[in-house]
């Protein structure tokens, strides 16, 4: 609702009537609010459009405040917004590009001092250091390789022992054992004996 509704509807409530002369000093102390148009096509709407005045978006029915955000003016110009409906500034998007790279710039820096990039110096001398630890890897390699070539030739000097034989006479003669010899023969023995002889 209007403010200029309201102010009538509180005027027909207690049945006041205003003079054409109040009317137009009231029409004279009402305020003119400017309006600008965002980038999407919002019309917003503020006293002035400088930092610490409140800003609202227009619509149809009502007047909303400008949430918290940047906003893009038709113009060109960004809007900046830190408390809900109250203007921060408004700054140009030259100014913004500006922040933008100091913001890089200072990120950079900081990404070289965590990541600790080595200067020459220290790099030569690292690249030094690891090239005699390849040295002394190498003499050791070579040194090892000495050892072995005399311990090949040592072994190759003395003479072979005699090859081992199988001797085929150490065999263990198995044992036989003859159960129930001293028994008295059955029939089935003597039957039994003879078809082994017979089968012979």
């Amino acid at each position: 609702m209007k403010p200029s509704e309201m102010l009538n509807q509180i005027k027909n409530v207690l049945g006041i009537e205003l003079s054409a002369e109040e009317v137009t000093q009231e029409v004279a102390e009402k305020v003119e609010l400017a309006q600008m148009t965002l980038e999407n096509g919002t019309v917003i709407e503020a006293e002035e459009f400088a930092p610490d005045f409140e800003v609202f978006i227009i619509t149809e029915e009502e007047r909303i405040a400008l949430p918290v955000g940047e906003y893009e003016l038709e113009e060109g110009r960004i809007l900046v917004v830190e408390e809900v409906g109250i203007i921060k500034e408004i700054k140009s998007e030259e100014s913004e590009g500006e922040e933008a790279e100091v913001e890089v710039e200072a990120a950079e820096e900081v990404k070289e001092e965590e990541m600790g990039y080595v200067k020459k110096e220290e790099f030569a001398a690292a690249i030094d250091e690891i090239k005699a630890m390849i040295d002394e890897v190498k003499a050791g390699m070579k040194e090892k390789e000495e050892m072995a070539q005399v311990v090949k030739e040592e072994l190759s000097a003395t003479p072979a022992a005699a090859p081992l034989k199988h001797n085929p006479e150490a065999e263990a003669k198995k044992q036989m054992f003859n159960y129930s010899s001293k028994r008295a023969s059955s029939t089935k023995d003597n039957v039994l004996s003879k078809i082994a002889k017979i089968n012979k």
